[in-house]
């Protein structure tokens, strides 16, 4: 997710036949980090599809989820060599496919975070309070609104992103026509971003409390994997909306400091949400299965 918005310089063509590859930190790290997320996430959320037979210990709805998370993931994923060629040169496709692209990976992004938060809300209803499953229809109806909602929340990736020239090349990035506008963009992600953080935070942490006192589920690798679950969502995306927030900051008051902190900080805050979706297949697939065998191997003693 790219909010950066600088004027548009200039920029000679070098006689050069290749183009010339920004080295700097700026864009180097974030390229490195994106490579190893397309290594690892395509091939690990490529598994959870294949080996979903695995999971019928699962209710259907969280199945459903699961599957979800797992083609939002590869969806967001499998456009990462584009955005990892435009970080160190330059954007070489068109406007639309910019735009189109752009709006593909804010949309698989959202649907992402909003399909961890439906599974952290359903299996807290599951274990905490022995509410049923929704039916077959239900959950067609909960993923068309999952995917409704990220749709609607990423259409502004079709208005403002623009191919940008800079120094080093022309590149794929948000361009708004003032600063409210941006800064409505930023409030958004936040708030949804927020509210989701809030909403797992919570619901894992009533899954633990109600699991920790059933010696069924009294288990180191249950603890391990609530644990993890609420660590990793913190730590990949409350730098991404601590960032956001602050080039809210940076636009109301005008700061210059503020804002540079902020356009330096975003591109490697972005792609740490690319490594949430290159874990979430440890997370939420794998070590689920292994979670469960742990149970029902606790049941049989």
């Amino acid at each position: 997710m790219e909010h950066i918005t600088p004027a548009v310089d200039t920029f000679n063509i070098s006689s050069s036949p290749l183009p010339s590859v920004d080295w700097t930190s700026g864009a180097l790290v974030p390229a490195i980090m994106l490579s190893l997320c397309f290594l690892l996430g395509v091939p690990g959320n490529m598994a959870v599809i294949l080996l979903r037979s695995k999971w019928q210990h699962l209710s259907s709805l969280s199945q459903s989820l699961m599957l979800n998370l797992a083609v939002s993931d590869l969806i967001c994923l499998i456009t990462l060599p584009l955005w990892i060629y435009d970080f160190l040169y330059s954007w070489i496709f068109s406007l639309v496919a910019c735009k189109i692209i752009s709006y593909l990976v804010y949309c698989s992004i959202y649907n992402s975070l909003l399909t961890v938060t439906s599974l952290s809300v359903q299996r807290c209803l599951q274990v905490v309070y022995l509410q049923r499953s929704l039916g077959q229809r239900g959950q067609r109806r909960l993923l068309v609104l999952l995917w409704l909602v990220a749709m609607i929340l990423s259409t502004h990736a079709l208005v403002f992103n623009q191919i940008i020239a800079y120094q080093q090349g022309s590149h794929c990035r948000g361009q708004y026509f003032s600063d409210s506008q941006q800064v409505a963009v930023l409030l958004t992600e936040s708030l949804v971003g927020f509210v989701s953080l809030f909403v797992v935070t919570f619901s894992y942490i009533r899954i633990h409390i109600t699991v920790h006192k059933t010696s069924f589920f009294n288990n180191p690798r249950t603890t391990r994997l609530t644990t993890s679950i609420i660590v990793t969502f913190f730590v990949l995306w409350l730098p991404f909306h601590i960032v956001n927030v602050l080039g809210v900051a940076a636009l109301s008051l005008k700061d210059k400091g503020l804002l540079k902190i902020f356009s330096d900080s975003t591109n490697f805050v972005s792609a740490l949400t690319f490594v949430n979706s290159c874990l979430n297949p440890l997370l939420y697939a794998f070590a689920t299965c292994n979670t469960c065998t742990v149970c029902q191997n606790s049941n049989q003693e």
